[in-house]
């Protein structure tokens, strides 16, 4: 069907070509990333998600639409984590070529979730006939969402750059204590699809969708899931800007403890933190006395210390983690091991050892944390830490606060990023951790080795915040929150429901059309 008929008299249109659809479909899966931050230009990915659509629509065969989906996914994959290109070109030693080639094979296999859904949607709407106000509204949102949710889980999951991202900051951001990140996506879709439609008879319910998703987000912004409990802590976010050729360098690793230990005892704080890894050295590795110095502190002054460090349980056996110091804890230290590890970087999937033998980043191989660890208390309040990566997942962070018989108030991120470089991975990450405080409506601490160091709120608005790519501490003061969020105590059930009950809606809707008018 086309969103334009020919006049009398007038010729039809040209068909474009396969090739220039998925041209044209690549070239608006590249515009998405500036729909990210830091560009933040949001209303761009509604239009080129729009682009995709209408490709799709008008593909002439399944194969086809799934190639246009493809060229999407691709172009979206590749622009939205380029990044990638530092830390395994620079810090990883593979060669610029091979480095370069690494990306974009990651780019083609992402690039598939929108190949089998955008030739599922093809296929679905040929079989069932539908017609285009239930393809553009129920089918193209729905198998969009799937893919999306399919992209974060499958083989670990990679959900960087998912739709929803973007909008942190527009009006859909209301239903992230609702749906997660991935309803935001589907709604990003859905109005995608009523967009296309406004250039069709079905105007009206173009508008009326477009205006019941805008405007019940905007009303969403003003519902207060959580409730403030117990008193504020003074915290203390430390940045050390590091270089990381100098942080695993044997000649500079005394500067790095000292650097990190005057930083941690310059002043007290309710909670100080480091980042992931700022102590890079396994216990046994380190001079006498040098972690006891920070027990010593946490008693001295009522500080309680994160420190990121790695933890050795046997020599096959070893864990990128973080442990707290604090008065109550003069036996053992709390201790939190990262449970989502990273492909290639942390872990290796069967069958690429050869892959990160090439490699020459440290700690390649690492035992993964229980899927739900205690938060760590710290006064009236409960910090609740996650590592870099593990900041993806909102499922999980969820998961871990709705299982937890006294859940966390505040979120605590440590990450090194310095791994990409100045590039667009550390605005990225901050845009992925303001999600996480919209979808449980708490806080977030991020301390990180160059940015980017912060305080969140649980509206998710950055509160206070340091220079990237320079030593420092942030000094600010967190309140923490308690009470439940609809997206901690259901995760993603909610929007997958959804979004297969649309998709089964599209089609036995279209079907039962098709038998009416075989029977008239």
């Amino acid at each position: 069907m086309r969103f334009r008929r020919a006049q009398p008299g007038e010729p039809p249109p040209p068909e474009r070509s396969l090739r220039s659809r998925m041209i044209i479909a690549a070239l608006a899966g590249a515009a998405s990333v500036f729909s990210f931050a830091p560009f933040g230009w949001w209303p761009l990915q509604l239009l080129c998600l729009a682009v995709l659509f209408y490709q799709v629509l008008r593909a002439s065969s399944v194969r086809a639409g799934a190639l246009i989906g493809w060229a999407f996914g691709f172009a979206w994959c590749f622009a939205g984590v380029h990044w990638l290109y530092v830390a395994l070109n620079r810090f990883g030693g593979l060669a610029a070529p091979l480095a370069a080639v690494s990306i974009a094979l990651l780019a083609l296999f992402m690039g598939s979730y929108a190949a089998m859904a955008m030739g599922g949607a093809a296929w679905l709407r040929k079989r069932f006939a539908m017609s285009l106000p239930t393809a553009n509204l129920l089918l193209l949102p729905a198998v969009w969402t799937l893919a999306e949710w399919l992209r974060g889980w499958l083989f670990t999951g990679f959900s960087w750059a998912s739709a929803g991202y973007a909008h942190n900051v527009s009006p859909l951001s209301g239903y992230a204590p609702l749906l997660g990140v991935y309803g935001i996506g589907w709604l990003v879709a859905l109005s995608a699809g009523a967009l296309l439609l406004l250039m069709h008879r079905s105007r009206p319910m173009a508008l009326a969708t477009l205006a019941l998703v805008w405007l019940g987000g905007f009303g969403l912004q003003f519902i207060e899931w959580t409730h403030a409990e117990g008193k504020p802590l003074s915290v203390r976010l430390v940045q050390g800007n590091i270089a990381l050729q100098a942080k695993f360098d044997p000649n500079h690793m005394q500067s790095t403890l000292r650097q990190y230990q005057q930083a941690v005892m310059a002043a007290p704080a309710d909670l100080i933190a480091t980042p992931e890894t700022a102590v890079p050295l396994f216990p046994y590795q380190l001079p006498a006395g040098y972690l006891d110095s920070f027990g010593q502190y946490a008693r001295k002054t009522g500080s309680a210390i994160v420190l990121g460090i790695p933890l050795m349980d046997s020599p096959s056996q070893y864990s990128n983690s973080v442990i707290g110091l604090a008065p109550a804890l003069a036996s053992k230290p709390y201790r939190y091991d990262k449970h989502h590890l990273v492909p290639f970087g942390e872990f290796i999937p069967p069958g690429f050892r050869w892959f990160t033998n090439l490699m020459q980043i440290p700690l390649g191989d690492q035992t993964r944390g229980a899927v739900l660890q205690p938060s760590f208390r710290v006064k009236d309040q409960r910090v609740l830490p996650n590592i870099c990566y593990e900041n993806l997942f909102g499922e999980e962070i969820a998961e871990q606060l709705a299982g937890d018989a006294a859940p966390a108030t505040i979120l605590l991120n440590v990450s090194e990023l310095a791994w990409y470089g100045e590039s667009l991975a550390i605005p990225q990450h901050l845009q992925i951790s303001q999600m996480r405080t919209l979808e449980t409506g708490r806080p977030m601490l991020s301390a990180t080795n160059s940015g980017a160091t912060v305080m969140i709120d649980s509206r998710g608005i950055v509160r206070a915040s340091l220079p990237y790519y320079q030593p420092g501490v942030l000094n600010a003061t967190v309140q923490g929150m308690g009470g439940s969020t609809p997206y901690i105590l259901l995760q993603n059930r909610l929007i997958l429901a959804l979004a297969i009950l649309a998709l089964i809606a599209a089609c036995l809707g279209s079907k039962s059309l098709q038998v009416r008018a075989k029977n008239r």
